[in-house]
């Protein structure tokens, strides 16, 4: 048996990003992993995790919402960031959120559900970060930006910045039911 403490945030929220990076950046220099998934909506996220971790032998991969998602022809994710990324090697993948595709957009106009959001419904008991965590490394594997099988270390949030930090066998979607979330060493407690 092994006995792991897990950090239990109070409320969820950007105000809990500090502490995330501070468990991600031990989890790395622990050797838990040396791949890490990061998402980030507007940089801000992004250019946190890339200077605590800067320096450590950590593969960084920023995962951000895809274009459009709120506007047309809007692409939330700052171009000064994703262009210091880039310029500092670190991939920054924009596309379609798994559990938010043309499913959604049929479902949306005529009603009904779809296996995708049941889905995100189902993970979103875990809490949004949590949810997210499961997607993001799920599309960085998609994308060729992490191995398949490798334990990711996964931080997400619910709304803006992180409080959810986890342990992910990787997998890519093709083979969801076959990913396994090892440990949890973050999250809030509700919603």
């Amino acid at each position: 048996m092994i006995l792991k403490q897990i950090a239990m945030f109070e409320k969820p929220g950007e105000h809990n990003t500090q502490d995330c990076i501070g468990i991600l950046k031990n989890a790395v220099s622990l050797g838990l992993s040396k791949h890490v998934v990061v998402a980030s909506t507007s940089g801000r996220n992004a250019e946190a995790f890339f200077g605590a971790l800067k320096g450590m032998d950590a593969n960084l991969v920023i995962v951000t919402h895809c274009a459009n998602f709120k506007e047309e022809n809007h692409d939330e994710f700052s171009p000064a960031v994703r262009q210091m990324l880039k310029d500092n090697g670190v991939p920054v993948y924009t596309g379609t959120i798994l559990t938010s595709s043309l499913e959604k957009s049929v479902m949306d106009k005529f009603g009904g559900s779809s296996t995708g959001a049941l889905i995100a419904g189902c993970l979103r008991r875990f809490g949004e970060g949590a949810k997210v965590c499961i997607e993001i490394v799920m599309e960085a594997c998609d994308a060729g930006l992490i191995p398949e099988g490798a334990a990711v270390l996964a931080s997400a949030g619910t709304g803006h910045g992180s409080d959810t930090v986890m342990l992910i066998k990787s997998r890519p979607s093709r083979r969801f039911l076959d990913l396994e979330v090892l440990e949890i060493l973050a999250m809030p407690r509700g919603r």
